[in-house]
This record gives structure tokens, sequence and C-alpha cells, in this order.
């Protein structure tokens, strides 16, 4: 394959496309042929993934929808062979799809794909054997390094290449995973977005698997891939791109709508009435059903959860563990903890049954199963109930030119009276016996993100009133 049109490394701003847990940026102006080429090799090196360093001498590599994967996986595969590893491509996959490759074929694996970005942007998720993360500290730094350096060449026989579709093997990982054989019929709207979750649904919840019918009727809402998205953003957290699914569940009178980002690596939920349900919501009834399967098990919440996590955990056996908001420190305390599951408020899911990896469809087949166990007639919003109990403002983002002033301003306005704890684990968290706020810049944008919760809506509303007001005192 010809490189020869590409950009030279030496012009590209790697700190800018070797991000903090992935490699990503906009096609090909910043990631192309020649980058994905110099990573692959670079990835080899880093993972020791070759045969001759002891590694299990193959790379798994997926990617989505997008018109420049295919190009970005062929240079990539290029790179890894040339350092005497093998290479199998799955093709098409959602990341949870490749993750499961690496955790199946117990070998590190490359997922091709800008997740919830605009159509111009693509990059790489790497891990290492079973789906462990890579990120700065796990190996982007040292992959970013040899990459501006040079990767040495390796004087020996190229890496074969082979495929394998493991679509099928991977549905009946899940469905095996989550019960769904009894549940009652239901009417499903999915919106895919134009995503992977228009791949993998047919296979999990269909007869594409050649698994047992379930009794779904599954409404599609932009099936069809494509990577320029045409009707919305791939990105569910975003509530202006749940509007379709909003409107089709109403119409339709569906039991529940669920939303996939682009990779399909996160999971969104609608109720019956058309009603967003929180993440925070649906990681506390996750949590509920792992629970009830494992016994006095650790659960990992991230500390932008609603505090209805925690209280839920607690309720039904088991051991709240907080985290800082980001997958690595999900991951990591996983591992630590031997936690079974783990949630976030931006809709990702992690299961230690799935390598602690995070996936959006084993989070909408516990939704589907939770809901289908019930007496007909029970509705999404009322077997939720129990688990929303506080008022939530989701996260504001806040353009602030000096966030440390900021921060300070907030931290002396509402954290000296009686009765307030502090603390510092991820930005500034401040919480009192009746709400609670947490401010956090943004790692890559002069951005302060504030998340509200409070007993009462009244209360949540002039909290989040009150900090925004101070934060724009100090806008850009």
């Amino acid at each position: 394959m010809s490189r020869s049109d590409a950009k030279t490394l030496d012009s590209l701003n790697l700190d800018a496309v070797i991000k903090a847990y992935d490699v990503r940026g906009v096609y090909p102006e910043q990631l192309d042929v020649n980058l994905a080429h110099a990573v692959g090799a670079a990835f080899v090196r880093v993972v020791g993934a070759a045969a001759r360093d002891g590694g299990p001498g193959a790379i798994a590599i997926g990617h989505d929808m997008r018109p420049s994967g295919p190009d970005l996986v062929a240079g990539f595969a290029e790179g890894v062979r040339e350092q005497g590893c093998d290479v199998i491509q799955i093709g098409l996959a959602s990341t949870d799809g490749l993750y499961y490759a690496s955790g199946a074929l117990g070998i590190p694996g490359a997922m091709f794909t800008a997740s919830h970005n605009p159509a111009k942007y693509n990059g790489i998720k790497l891990c290492r054997a079973g789906a462990a993360p890579v990120g700065q500290d796990t190996g982007l730094r040292d992959i970013r390094l040899l990459v501006e350096n040079g990767v040495p060449a390796f004087d020996g026989p190229m890496g074969q290449l082979r495929e394998q579709d493991l679509l099928v093997d991977y549905a009946i990982f899940l469905r095996n995973l989550v019960d769904v054989s009894g549940i009652r019929p239901l009417r499903v709207v999915v919106d895919a977005g134009n995503g992977m979750g228009g791949y993998t649904v047919p296979a999990v919840l269909g007869e594409a698997a050649g698994l047992p019918p379930l009794p779904l009727a599954i409404d599609e809402l932009f099936f069809e891939l494509d990577g320029s998205f045409p009707n919305h953003e791939a990105n569910p957290i975003d509530p202006a791109n749940l509007l379709d699914l909003q409107k089709r569940v109403r119409e339709v009178g569906a039991d529940l709508g669920l939303a996939f980002d682009g990779d399909a690596d996160r999971c969104f939920v609608v109720d019956e009435l058309g009603e967003i349900v929180s993440p925070s919501t649906l990681t506390a009834l996750i949590a509920a059903r792992e629970l009830a399967k494992h016994p006095g098990s650790m659960i990992i919440h991230n500390l932008i959860t609603s505090k209805a996590v925690p209280e839920v955990v607690i309720e039904c056996g088991g051991t709240p563990v907080r985290t800082r908001v980001g997958h690595s420190f999900i991951k990591a305390t996983m591992a630590e903890t031997n936690a079974v599951f783990g949630g976030e408020h931006s809709g990702h899911f992690y299961f230690r049954d799935f390598w602690r990896a995070d996936s959006g469809m084993l989070a909408a087949l516990y939704a589907i199963a939770a809901l289908g166990e019930t007496p007909a007639g029970t509705t999404m919003s009322s077997l939720l109930k129990s688990y929303d109990r506080y008022a939530n403002s989701g996260e504001i983002n806040t353009e602030v030119a000096d966030q440390a002033a900021a921060t300070l301003a907030i931290r002396e306005a509402f954290g000296n009276a009686a009765g307030v704890v502090t603390d510092d684990l991820d930005g500034l968290t401040i919480t009192t016996p009746t709400w609670w706020l947490n401010v956090r810049p943004s790692n890559t944008e002069p951005l302060l993100r504030l998340n509200v919760e409070a007993d009462e809506v009244a209360v949540m509303e002039q909290v989040r009133d009150d900090v925004l007001a101070l934060m724009r005192g100090g806008v850009a």
C-alpha cells in the first residue's frame, strides 16, 4: 500500500491527536493513513504483541461505519504486520464488539471509531489482551514517543493477515450474560443514529445469530450505516439527539426506547412516556440486578452519578465504591476491587463478566429484561420510580476564562457553611444534607462542567442558577 500522498509525521500535531484515552482527529488533516501505520507499528512494540516478544502474536482490528475506516485500518494493519505480528480483521464492529474479540481471543485490539464525534473525525481506541484499556499512563504516552522518534524496523518476516467474523459469537455471548428467555412481549423503538447499533441490534435482539427469537417488536430508526450522520449526531447524551426517539415512542405506544451512540458502546433509555431516563437511574437498576446474581459484591459509580446509586447498592446488600469520572478510573477500580458492575452518568456501563469493559448492548439487554419480567401492563416509568429519587441538573458546560478563580469563588460561596462537606477527588464537590454539586474543569477546553442534585426541584434550580452566575462572572 502506498502512502506517498500522506502527510509526514513531522507536520502533525501529535499532542492534539494522541489524547488521554485514544487517538482521535480530523481525517485526513490530523489522522491519516501514515499516522495510522506508525501507531500500528508502535502499538506492537509497546504492548509486546508479537510472538517474538512473548505476546499472543496477533492483534484484532475492527472499524465502524465511517468511510475513512477501511483505509486507516489498512495502514494500521500494515504497520502491525511489518513488526512481525499477525492481524485478525473483524471488519465492521461496535466498540464492545472489538472488546469481545480482544477478550475472547486473548489478544490486544484496535477499534477505528470517533464514537459520537462529527463525520469529519476518526480515531483509534486501543486495548491490551482481555480488553484492558490503553491510556496515557498505560501505553499511549509510549506510543506517542515511538511515533515521534520513529519506530525501529523489524528485520524479520511480515505478520499474516486473516479475516474473522465474530458478530454471531458476540451476540451469543451477550445473550448468555443476560437472561431474556422468559420475557413478555414488548414493543421497543431503537434509534441507532446511523451508527453501529444498526449492525449489532439485529444480531443480538433479532434472529441473525441463530438464537431463539425474542418476543420483541423492534421499531427501527436510522439503522442504515452512514458515517455522515444524515439524521442527527450519534450522541445521545445531547437531548436534542433523542427527539426523534421520543416522538416515535409516543407515536407507536412503545414500551421503551433505546438510543446508541456512533460506536454503540453507550446506551440511553426513554420510557413509555417518551421521557429520558437518567443514566444514573439505569445504573441503579442494573446494579440491583447484578447484586441479585452476585450478592454482596462491590459496585462502582463515578462521583457525578445520583446519590440514589449508592443508596440502592447498600439497600441491595452491596458495597458502593466512588471514583473519578472517566473509563480508565472505573476500569482500574473494578480490577482492584473485583467489582461486578460500574456505571457512569455519561451512559457508559461496565461489566466484570465482559472483561470489565463497557457495553451499550448489555445495558440495553438489562433494561429489556427488567421490564420484560414484570406483569403485563407494568410501565417502564413505574418500574424505575424507586430508582429515580432526586432532581438533577444534568451536566452543564460553561466556557470560563479562569477556571481556578471560578472554582475558588464557588468554594468560598458554598463550602464554608455548617454541615457542608467538600472534597477534591475530581474537581470540587460540595455536599450538604439536601443537595450536592460538582464542578470539574475540562482537560482539553476552557470549560467548567457543573452537576447539581437536590432533594427538591426548586432547591436544585436555585443552587444551579447561583453557581452558574458565579461561573459566568468569569466567562471568556
